[in-house]
């Protein structure tokens, strides 16, 4: 719309001049119509070979060539072509040879402020592409290393609750029962998940609550779990899940170096466009040291929050008071 607005702006500009040369109201017109339609018609055909082709920086003299031969092949067509047709105005044939060097050179320069603009908009159009098909491949790379990092938690997972299970079938197979029932839903759940890359927080700890039974049938009276999360949180959006591996790195550090029952304690929090869970394990400082992430777990999660926000700092833990803490900032995009 732009172009045609634009040639017909310069068509009328065009016949404002011829008449402003004492040439008759149609004869300015007719000029003006065949003389633009033919140059607009040549702009056309070296925009069009451009789409395809385009001589690298080396051979500028290409495009000098082209707006030559063909500023002279249209100049040539409109000498023999005006004449035929506008035959009213006596003076018009000498006029337009007269007026042959100023045609040349607006026909030059407009072809070639085509080819300029040509270059320059179908450069810009290869460079999008480009950068998209970038963008869609590390799209790509991004969501298979995802969804490899979310396998991976699986098998993970599934050995400890396997390796359990064979622990119970001797000595209390009714729980052992009651774990392969539970360790079945959760799977179950889990492979439905899989289909949404978001979900609720709500969602996200009722499933966190199928694994945190599991984990009890396991560990018994020494593994006991509050979870406390402001109700204004349950819509906000995070990855699925994200919070069993901070919750199983809580449980293997906090249980594993002591024979005393434990408290995993989950809190979540809206602050600021910025969903906030934190893990909270005890410890004991003279049998143990804290660990900063090094396992899958941990290094895990952060891993998936930089893929999905290239941020490195919503994963944070500090030791303090004989409590390890893990916070995982989530931001609410939309």
């Amino acid at each position: 719309m732009y172009f045609l607005g634009g040639w017909l702006a310069w068509a009328l500009l065009h016949s404002a001049v011829l008449y402003w040369f004492n040439l008759s109201y149609e004869t300015a017109i007719l000029d003006s119509l065949m003389s633009n339609a033919l140059l607009g018609a040549a702009c056309w055909f070296i925009s069009s070979n451009l789409q395809y082709y385009r001589p690298g920086q080396a051979r500028l003299l290409y495009f000098g060539i082209w707006c030559l031969l063909l500023s002279g092949v249209w100049l040539l067509v409109l000498q023999w072509l005006l004449p035929l047709v506008i035959e009213t105005e006596p003076s018009y044939e000498q006029f337009l040879n007269k007026s042959l060097p100023v045609r040349f050179g607006i026909g030059f320069l407009t072809i070639g402020w085509m080819v300029m603009l040509s270059v320059l908009w179908y450069s810009q159009q290869d460079q999008k592409q480009s950068e998209q098909r970038q963008a869609d491949a590390e799209k790509l790379a991004r969501e298979a290393e995802l969804f490899k990092l979310h396998q991976q938690l699986q098998p993970h997972f599934l050995f400890n609750s396997l390796n359990s299970v064979n622990a119970l079938i001797g000595s209390r197979p009714q729980e052992a029962r009651r774990m392969v029932l539970q360790l079945s839903d959760f799977l179950r759940g889990t492979l439905k998940r899989e289909e949404h890359q978001w979900v609720s927080l709500n969602e996200e700890l009722e499933h966190l609550r199928l694994y945190l039974e599991i984990e009890k049938v396991r560990f018994g009276h020494r593994l006991s779990t509050e979870i406390d999360a402001e109700p204004e949180c349950g819509p906000l959006r995070l990855p699925p899940m994200l919070l069993q591996p901070l919750v199983e790195n809580a449980i293997k550090f906090g249980l594993y170096d002591t024979t005393d029952g434990v408290t995993i304690r989950i809190e979540a929090r809206c602050r600021a466009e910025m969903l906030e869970i934190s893990v909270q394990n005890p410890y004991d400082p003279q049998t143990a040291v804290p660990r900063q992430g090094t396992g899958f777990g941990l290094s895990g999660v952060q891993r998936r929050l930089y893929l999905l926000f290239a941020r490195t700092d919503l994963l944070q833990t500090h030791a303090d008071n004989a409590i390890y803490t893990t916070l995982v900032k989530i931001p609410q995009l939309l």
